[in-house]
């Protein structure tokens, strides 16, 4: 970015005294009140002059470590044309989440969210050969995405900038090499940016593909849940899989007996009464299967009941839930008198599954294995079957991912006990394998002249929702306190008082940095006093900041270092040198 001098006095800038009513976090308040953005719309922003800097910076970053890792530069429109969407049937699967558009010849057209399709007809439309791939290609480009709920500034807009890039290969040991060269890129992006991240195991979803990890910026005010373990196992909550218990031998296991079990519609009052009728038998929460009905909506419109069973110690994840049954999407269910066969508080498995007289499919928690034992719904009000045995009483269509992952859960590699944690996305790599090529039939040559189909890879970074993050993990009480690389500025000059020597000063070591190739915001406004101007700067948050003011009368100036607080007195004929040894230090 272009070395310039940015005088407060004509940059288009207004610092705001007060939090914006809509701002629910730290990053989109202090942002809004530094002038760094303005709401344009929900879930859309203006960047300002400072604001634009520091996205600026962000992208510099993406951009060299991408062209440093051999990937190339594209820029797609983000018009684009229904056809390619048509052809991997995302045009359906995006859902309501797309925003569809046509144009005066009645053409559909959409925003593109994402452009996996567009980047496979390119390379489909130049490249025949093996002996043209390996290639990498990416850009730096708007998404937009109708998110129900636009929140939290940057971090879920309707839209915003992303950086996607796709690796091209002949076979998949050249995709897993592209793979390993994205994610070490990745590694130094991030670093880069001063932002603290866990690399997690992720699911593809709608994405496709095999191998898939996030990397994910822990915060309280994250929206994706992930765990971890002593021993170094990390994964987001939707990709953790279940330690799943050994079957037991039916012989021996007592036979099922249903019990009146009155008002006992919650987990709750049915482990009470359970109690009460066996006080022996130990029973818990655990010794419970939950029946739980939602509705699934398919693509094209088509609904059906779906029932999970799971121990009544756990609830249903929404998200693990939506991540296995994607593209469908799942609602509340309430549609009982349309199913009689559902008893509502008392649902047993006895009557559900593919196989039944009901149709209804069920899917059960992978803790749910022949020879356990149930108490379980008996399909009659104020019924409960007890001693009911997974494999000799009731079957299931299928096994399901959906329960909550709890604290002390064991990790599925061994390595120890999980602990939760909260993060926001900040990148995410995908093997894509042949799933778009397939689709729209992208194949080369291969070295014996026989068409191959090739194999994608998927690499994201959001690059406005970074601006968010480190604004986020690096603001103190006081405003934003921006890592040195990206920084809108270099130094913050500080000119207090009316004292016509301190603004020749302040003037003169401002240029005398720019001279030596460093960005300067220089507050020059000649009728603002000393406590608004402080205020600024630390709500503005240049890692440097330079008071020239009432010490210049001892020869003096105080040089402060944003993040530390450390202050220091350097004489006037020194603060040029002093000021570029702690920029470049």
């Amino acid at each position: 970015m272009g070395i310039v001098l940015l005088r407060m006095s004509t940059l288009f800038l207004r610092t705001l005294r007060d939090d914006p009513a809509d701002a629910e976090v730290p990053s989109h308040r202090l942002l809004a009140r530094g002038g760094y953005i303005r709401r344009a719309a929900p879930g859309g922003f203006t960047w300002l002059p400072l604001g634009f800097r520091v996205f600026r910076n962000v992208e510099r970053i993406v951009r060299e470590e991408m062209d440093a890792m051999g990937a190339q530069e594209v820029h797609f429109p983000a018009l684009l044309p229904r056809e390619p969407y048509e052809a991997t049937n995302r045009w359906t699967e995006y859902g309501p989440n797309l925003f569809r558009l046509k144009d005066r010849r009645g053409n559909d057209f959409l925003l593109g969210p994402t452009h996996e399709e567009m980047f496979t007809l390119l390379v489909k439309d130049l490249y025949g050969s093996y002996k043209d791939l390996p290639v990498s290609l990416y850009q730096i480009q708007t998404k937009y995405r109708d998110e129900a709920r636009p929140r939290a500034g940057l971090f879920r807009g309707r839209e915003f900038t992303m950086k996607d890039s796709y690796s091209f290969d002949v076979d998949d040991a050249g995709l897993d090499r592209s793979y390993a060269a994205h994610r070490a890129a990745y590694i130094k992006i991030f670093d880069r940016l001063g932002l603290d991240y866990v690399i997690v195991s992720a699911m593809s979803g709608a994405m496709g593909g095999s191998k898939s990890e996030e990397f994910l910026h822990p915060t309280p005010i994250g929206e994706d849940t992930f765990v971890r373990s002593p021993g170094g196992y990390a994964a987001n909550v939707e990709a953790v899989s279940t330690v799943v218990p050994d079957a037991i031998p039916f012989d021996g296991l007592p036979e099922a007996h249903v019990e009146d079990t009155p008002d006992t519609p919650t987990i709750e009052t049915l482990v009470a009464v359970a109690q009460q009728l066996f006080p022996d038998a130990g029973y818990t929460a655990a010794s419970t299967l939950k029946n739980v009905v939602v509705s699934l909506v398919h693509p094209d419109g088509s609904r059906e009941p779906l029932v999970i069973g799971l121990p009544g110690d756990r609830e249903v994840d929404a998200k693990r839930l939506e991540a296995q049954l994607a593209p469908a999407e799942v609602e509340p269910f309430t549609d009982f008198a349309g199913n009689p066969v559902l008893v509502k508080g008392y649902i047993g498995p006895q009557v559900l599954g593919s196989e039944s007289e009901s149709k209804i499919r069920y899917l059960v928690d992978p803790r749910v294995v022949p020879g356990t034992r149930w108490i379980t719904g008996a399909n009659e009000a104020g019924k409960h079957v007890f001693d009911l045995v997974a494999g000799r009483d009731f079957t299931w269509d299928g096994v399901i991912e959906a329960a909550e992952v709890l604290p002390g859960d064991p990790a599925p590699d061994g390595s120890g006990p999980l602990e939760l944690a909260r993060g926001v996305e900040m990148g995410h790599i995908f093997q894509l394998g042949r799933k778009y090529a397939e689709a729209l039939d992208l194949k080369v040559l291969d070295e014996n002249g026989k068409l191959v189909t090739v194999t994608m890879g998927s690499y994201g970074i959001g690059v406005s929702r970074a601006v968010a993050a480190i604004a986020e993990s690096t603001h103190d009480e006081l405003g934003l306190v921006w890592p040195r690389e990206v920084a809108p500025a270099d130094v913050h000059v500080v000119a207090t008082g009316k004292d016509a020597a301190v603004f020749e000063a302040a003037e003169a070591l401002a240029t005398e940095l720019v001279a030596a190739g460093l960005t300067v915001l220089y507050d020059d406004r000649p009728k603002v006093s000393p406590g608004v101007k402080f205020k600024d700067a630390e709500l503005l948050g240049m890692p440097t900041i330079v008071t020239v003011g009432r010490g210049l009368a001892e020869g003096v100036i105080e040089v402060r270092d944003r993040k530390t607080g450390d202050r220091e007195e350097v004489p006037v004929a020194e603060a040029g040198a002093r000021v570029l040894a702690a920029v470049r230090s």
